[in-house]
């Protein structure tokens, strides 16, 4: 799991938590804007892979898109896919899912939140959410279910408990999945959902093979995606299962890890001076 010199992906996917964005500073290194850039400027295709959706990008995140022209968004672990602030595609989930899944933690009192392409809508709130939510600066909106009527689509919906607050495992359709993301929530998809998912087709679509690809991450909803393309580096600050998974562990995410890995990678441009210690 060591870097070596790789040969150029022609594709990079980046999470954001703990990969890009250093949320606890609310920044991202100023060593990732101009890597980013040399990328670019060698023929790289770049995009974000994130579990977050397009209304809860960190504004740090929002102005890097902008400046460096990230080409593709994959956002709410691979529910919703964008290019150039259009659709690509999307995988909601259907009603009877989106409704048993609610009746499901609803019994069990646990607070639920419903996740469009761009806003959080929080059915209860608990201790919990706000924890989980908090921790990432999320904003939300408290509602009744009436009131979303699911006249537009929910790509997933948030669960909040601790794994000790349910006495097994999630009683939930065999057509659902959970993972967890914070100590006090889980994301709840669709079983066959996953960033990977949505990697592999958009790769379909630029007629680039996955060993073409590579992928930064840190996290559980991460390992599809490690799977799947040709170069999976995770974060050294990241989850003990995405490093394992991975094929190249990266410095730190708030010591210049993404800069030095691409430049210990070769993938850079021989100028860029940027990398700092």
């Amino acid at each position: 799991m060591t870097a070596q010199h790789r040969r150029l992906p022609k594709i990079i996917f980046f999470d954001i938590d703990d990969t890009l964005y250093i949320k606890d500073q609310h920044c991202i290194p100023a060593s990732v804007k101009p890597a980013l850039m040399s990328l670019k400027q060698r023929g790289v295709l770049l995009a974000i892979a994130t579990g977050r959706s397009l209304g809860i990008f960190p504004d740090a995140i929002k102005e890097l898109i902008d400046e460096v022209k990230i080409d593709y968004l994959i956002t709410l672990n691979g529910q919703y896919t964008q290019y150039q602030g259009k659709k690509l595609f999307d995988y909601p989930l259907e009603d009877e899912q989106i409704h048993q899944i609610l009746a499901y933690f609803r019994t069990k009192n646990i607070a639920t939140a419903c996740m469009s392409k761009d806003q959080v809508y929080a059915l209860s709130v608990n201790d919990n959410l706000r924890t989980a939510l908090g921790s990432l600066g999320i904003k939300y909106r408290l509602v009744n279910q009436d009131d979303i009527c699911f006249a537009q689509p929910i790509y997933q919906i948030l669960a909040f408990y601790r794994d000790c607050e349910l006495d097994a495992t999630p009683c939930l359709p065999a057509t659902i999945k959970t993972t967890r993301w914070h100590d006090c929530a889980v994301d709840v998809l669709d079983k066959t959902s996953s960033k990977a998912r949505a990697i592999k087709q958009l790769l379909a679509s630029l007629a680039i093979d996955a060993q073409d690809a590579a992928a930064f991450g840190d996290h559980l909803n991460d390992l599809e995606m490690f799977e799947f393309v040709g170069t999976a580096i995770a974060m050294d600050n990241g989850h003990p299962a995405a490093k394992q998974a991975a094929d190249i562990i990266c410095p730190r995410h708030d010591e210049n890890g993404i800069a030095k890995i691409l430049h210990s990678l070769g993938w850079l441009r021989p100028e860029s001076t940027f990398v700092t210690k």
